[in-house]
């Protein structure tokens, strides 16, 4: 383990140096690890695992899309494709990548798979943390551990695909056997992380809830949506608004921030935009502070996972989960960004010239 200055405070990471591939195979060559749910988490982290030389079965209801998709990934029934109910007996290490409602749903399916001395493997501490709403309780006598990788699944796979890897935190709620931790670590490497940073459940699902809806999914979308209307209220056309407000964020600055972070970014712009930049930094601080301290308490009382269990239960969920996310992509701001990246010159054709 490694202790590394992050801003002036010291932490303990663990690299794919200090803790290799090869450690991890060893640390998990007596374990059967069943990826429970084929999500788009699930798929990319058993196949990640399958990779890197684990021993890993698949439990998936035949009667779903993601079913086929195991079967198109090479997964056998039978062999490594179970329903949820046998490979959580077959295994060792149970990793819950279901959503979190369908893990409160699945949980009496798989409680009874539950062995003295297994691991129950978690990618977001919901279920755990907030057991009053899920009913999730473990026994006693088995290890319970997190590793959250900070990406989508879709990034988590591709990611281990370009050998770069996404970084995870991870965690321990039950050590029954002693070795919690190292198999933590242990899968941590498996599925593909760039490096494994130490949080505790609570933190976890209390970042990971405020991240979604806020910097991450939820604040950057309602900003873009409002910067976007404000310059077509003015008279922008629909692409002049779009290229101000998506493209050159996405495709510009903050490939910028990823390169060498903030300030450097700051420093590649003119200085009329530095100077104003900067001058309303404070005033859309000061404005969205108070929001996201009501989010984090909302998250932290658990005000939002109950939101979220309910509507998810809603006969209609999916309708009206479909219904928002048409209308969203049928506004105009996002019509318009199909337009422009159809026009983003081709890379081929780009290296032809």
């Amino acid at each position: 383990m490694a202790k590394i200055d992050f801003g002036g405070v010291q932490e303990d990471v663990i690299t794919r140096e200090e803790f290799t591939v090869a450690q991890a195979q060893q640390t998990l060559k007596n374990e059967v690890v069943a990826t429970l749910g084929y999500g788009i988490q699930g798929r990319s982290q058993a196949l990640n695992m399958r990779d890197n030389g684990i021993q890993v079965i698949i439990g998936q209801r035949k009667d779903s899309k993601t079913y086929q998709q195991a079967l198109q990934d090479g997964w056998i029934p039978g062999e490594t494709l179970f329903s949820l109910q046998e490979a959580a007996q077959r295994s060792t290490i149970k990793m819950i990548l279901l959503t979190d409602a369908a893990q409160k749903e699945e949980w009496p399916n798989i409680k009874p798979g539950l062995k003295k001395d297994d691991a129950l493997y978690f990618s977001h501490g919901f279920g755990i943390v907030f057991k009053e709403q899920t009913g999730i309780i473990p026994p006693k006598d088995i290890d319970v551990i997190l590793v959250a990788p900070k990406g989508s699944g879709t990034s988590v796979r591709r990611n281990f695909i370009d050998g770069s890897g996404i970084n995870s935190s991870y965690a321990i709620f039950q050590d029954a056997t002693g070795k919690a931790t190292q198999r933590a670590k242990a899968l941590g490497i498996a599925i593909g992380s760039g490096y494994l940073f130490p949080t505790t459940f609570e933190k976890e699902t209390y970042s990971d809830l405020t991240g979604e809806r806020g910097t991450l999914m939820g604040a950057l979308a309602g900003i873009i949506e409002a910067q976007y209307s404000t310059l077509r209220e003015h008279g922008h056309t629909p692409s002049e608004a779009f290229n101000e407000t998506v493209e050159e964020l996405t495709q510009s600055l903050i490939r910028l921030v990823d390169e060498n972070g903030m300030d450097w970014m700051y420093n590649n712009c003119s200085e009329t935009a530095r100077i104003g930049a900067l001058r309303w930094k404070e005033r859309f601080r000061s404005a969205t502070k108070p929001v996201f301290d009501s989010l984090y308490e909302l998250t932290a009382t658990g005000e939002e996972s109950r939101i979220v269990l309910e509507r998810s239960k809603e006969p209609n969920y999916k309708q009206k989960l479909a219904d928002e996310l048409k209308a969203m992509a049928n506004s105009e701001l996002w019509r318009t960004g199909t337009t422009v990246r159809s026009l983003r010159p081709n890379k081929q054709n780009q290296q032809k010239q």
